[in-house]
């Protein structure tokens, strides 16, 4: 099956998942920059939370094509109860190779 080598319908839904993981990594960042108000910082990460949650239909998509973008989906999901900024690492890595033009999990 061509979308469990990465390719197809699933790696089209990973990559469309990324996008908003990426607006989402990029809001955290911006909460995190010194000097910012409490409000500004609790704002930007209501944001990223939002901007991360639009990734999870298209992350489940992904997950339902090919097992094997479960970890996007898995982790997009854990920020309900872990903070992002831990996350950050693996969805960065995880969108890497979504984005790669080997994306192989």
């Amino acid at each position: 099956m061509l979308s469990s080598c990465g390719t197809g319908g699933a790696l089209s839904d990973a990559r469309t998942s990324c996008r908003s993981v990426h607006a989402a990594l990029v809001l955290e960042k911006k909460s995190e920059q010194p000097g910012l108000s409490t409000d500004a910082q609790s704002s930007l990460q209501a944001a990223a939370m939002s901007e991360l949650l639009r990734a999870t239909p298209s992350a489940a998509a992904a997950t339902s094509l090919d097992g094997s973008w479960n970890p996007l989906m898995t982790t997009i999901n854990e920020a309900e109860r872990v903070p992002l900024s831990y996350l950050a690492p693996a969805l960065t890595r995880l969108c890497q190779v979504a984005d790669s033009s080997t994306p192989y999990l």
